[in-house]
């Protein structure tokens, strides 16, 4: 029997706002939204970004003054637009005046120099050239003949002013008892938690319906916890003459933000992974979940990513790759001497003469459950995950290079999408959401890949957009981007446009194409289906097709008889209700994210363990050890 792979709740946090209940992408469409909408998203980032405060039923602003709701949003509302979305880098990050960039230099001397340091001071092996003489308990004088190795401070101005940065104020660490962990991690706990509750399950109510291991965490990132309280510090610290933590070192794995859930959040002790695929990460994770719960395997999954980029080091090596837009190249873009707040703000331009993408930050969560499963338990539906299609690119010439694996991805997806909805459904109600980085070979090798993919089909105007001209480019998290605000089209009818792309650039192929630079109304159930497209470093190439909710709905009814169905959407009433209530509380800024330290901790001694099951304290269905022989044909003697 087949198995639906039903999301049935998401989450997270990037440049837009916390996504679940579709503030992030209600953040992109504002001017578009009614006015209770666009209040509850202005609600939404103004707690988040620590600019407005619930207490006992009234409203204050950052400085404890009472005020109307209408009143402060409104007094809020530029501050809040100001320091959303793509923007110049903020002190928060880093202070791009004053970029770290020390000096290795040799200091030349013709005689003697004398200095004092404190004994701790002292280099393990003393330099032959140097004389040393007590002067305390604690110091030291040194005499140098000849030349000294020195390193000397120094800063330079950041070339890359622009990134997606998190809404200004937004402080993972202070919701938990963060104990030093790297921002991508506390990025996963708020954003986990948030697509955890956004279901309006308890999950452990889900665990009473589900043994231990029909559960599953696929999350990572591209490139691991690379702050200084991660693999950052680990690498530098040393170099600067820092003590390496106990912590850097685990901490800094690409796979954390799945262990952290596991440990700290669901007490996981089902399957777990993290995919690495560099931009196409978040797809890869996706796609083991997808793969599980069709099979049967699992009932519940959630995937997720979360990358933090938005330092120094990673923008510096990025830029010096060629990759990023900087400061120098947008001013030639424009014909400018010099960036305003406003320039920075549309550094990336998919499909546009552009000149590199957009470092951004994001955290994303969503929950896959089967389709018997979301039955039983009343879940709420926001769309199908039928399947995730990965190929490499072959030989190539350089590793960063695109190749031809995204043709194969992508044609798989949209042929899926003919098979399950019909010709004409993929001819007109479909769309493409594109990887869209903001790069000159970008903007040419995907338009002729989602090009050449419509004419195959006999797509005649393919609507495309790319969301991370709002957001950045997010790295491995970027699938997550992509795929939770892509669910806001069902609830709004807005397709998000492109809008800092004026022109689209003559070197784009788009015969076949409609590539929208303004938010495209196609109504809630206008559209069956979208593809996320993914084109990543080293060639790493996915493309997810995702189905419309109204379709799953149909979908569930030609499997299950009216009634369940009925008992079905009665208990959804409910489970709404729940997940309203979640969303009010995090409105206000009321919710904490879930976080169980040191909390039921088993050991081997407190399993009942038989050759047919293990059972575990406090789970209510045991684990199953009677396994079919998978390869009875090869072991069964004819």
């Amino acid at each position: 029997m087949s198995h639906l792979p039903l999301i049935v709740g998401f989450g997270g946090v990037n440049p837009a706002g916390r996504s679940s209940f579709h503030h992030a992408y209600r953040r992109l469409i504002l001017d578009h939204l009614d006015a209770k909408s666009k209040q509850e998203t202005l609600l939404s980032l103004a707690t988040l970004m620590g600019l407005a405060h619930y207490e006992s039923g009234s409203y204050t602003n950052a400085d404890g003054d009472v005020q109307p709701l209408e009143t402060l949003l409104d007094t809020l509302l530029q501050q809040i637009l100001d320091h959303t979305l793509i923007r110049r880098i903020e002190p928060a990050s880093f202070n791009v005046d004053q970029v770290m960039f020390n000096k290795a230099a040799t200091l030349k001397n013709d005689g003697e120099i004398h200095f004092v340091l404190k004994k701790r001071q002292l280099p393990q092996h003393i330099p032959p050239n140097w004389t040393l003489s007590q002067l305390n308990a604690t110091e030291v004088s040194v005499a140098v003949v000849g030349d000294i190795e020195a390193i000397l401070p120094d800063v330079k101005t950041a070339q890359v002013q622009s990134a997606g940065q998190l809404p200004s104020g937004f402080k993972p660490d202070a919701l938990y008892q963060s104990r030093n962990h790297p921002r991508n991690l506390q990025m996963t706990v708020f954003s986990a938690s948030d697509a955890l509750m956004s279901t309006g399950i308890h999950f452990d109510e889900v665990m009473r319906h589900v043994a231990p291991d029909q559960v599953a965490v696929y999350a990572s990132n591209s490139i691991g916890q690379l702050d200084d309280l991660g693999f950052g510090g680990l690498t530098k610290y040393p170099a600067l003459g820092k003590r390496t933590s106990s912590k850097q070192m685990p901490l800094g794995y690409a796979q954390m933000p799945a262990d952290f859930v596991n440990a700290y959040m669901l007490g996981n002790v089902g399957s777990t992974g993290g995919a690495l695929g560099a931009c196409a990460t978040f797809l890869y994770n996706l796609r083991n979940a997808v793969e599980d719960i069709r099979s049967g395997k699992r009932k519940v999954v959630l995937v997720g990513g979360s990358d933090a980029p938005v330092i120094p080091e990673v923008i510096e090596g990025f830029r010096a790759m060629g990759a990023l837009a900087e400061d120098k190249d947008l001013l030639a873009l424009d014909h400018l001497n010099q960036l305003s707040d406003a320039d920075y703000r549309k550094a990336c331009r998919p499909f546009a003469n552009n000149c590199g993408f957009t470092i951004g930050e994001s955290s994303q969560f969503i929950m896959l459950m089967s389709d018997d499963l979301a039955i039983e338990l009343g879940a709420d539906i926001y769309g199908v995950v039928p399947d995730v299609f990965v190929n490499a690119d072959g030989h190539k010439k350089s590793i960063s290079a695109p190749g031809i694996g995204n043709y194969v991805t992508l044609g798989k997806a949209a042929s899926l999408i003919k098979t399950l909805l019909g010709e004409e459904s993929l001819q007109q109600r479909s769309y493409v959401q594109a990887h869209g980085t903001s790069t000159p070979q970008n903007r040419v090798t995907e338009s002729h890949v989602i090009n050449e993919t419509a004419k195959a089909f006999g797509i005649n105007k393919w609507p495309v957009t790319a969301i991370k001209c709002f957001l950045g480019h997010s790295q491995g998290t970027a699938g997550g981007d992509q795929l939770t605000l892509s669910l806001g089209t069902w609830s709004y009818g807005y397709i998000p446009g492109i809008t800092t792309t004026t022109a689209i650039a003559d070197d784009v192929y788009q015969s076949n194409l409609a590539l929208l630079t303004e938010h495209t109304y196609v109504g809630k159930e206008g559209m069956d289906s979208v593809i996320l497209n993914s084109k990543g470093f080293g060639g790493n190439n996915a493309s997810a097709p995702v189905i419309a909710p109204h379709i799953a709905e149909q979908w569930l009814a030609n499997k299950y008889d009216s009634e369940t169905i009925a008992q079905w959407k009665t208990k959804r009433e409910k489970t709404r209700e729940r997940a309203s209530e979640y969303d009010l509380a995090a409105m206000r800024g009321e919710s904490r994210p879930i976080y169980l330290y040191d909390n039921n901790v088993l050991t081997g001694y407190d399993l009942d363990i038989s050759a047919t099951q293990i059972k575990l304290p406090g789970y209510a269905h045991a684990i199953d050890l009677t396994l079919d022989n998978p390869f009875g044909d090869f072991t069964d003697k004819k």
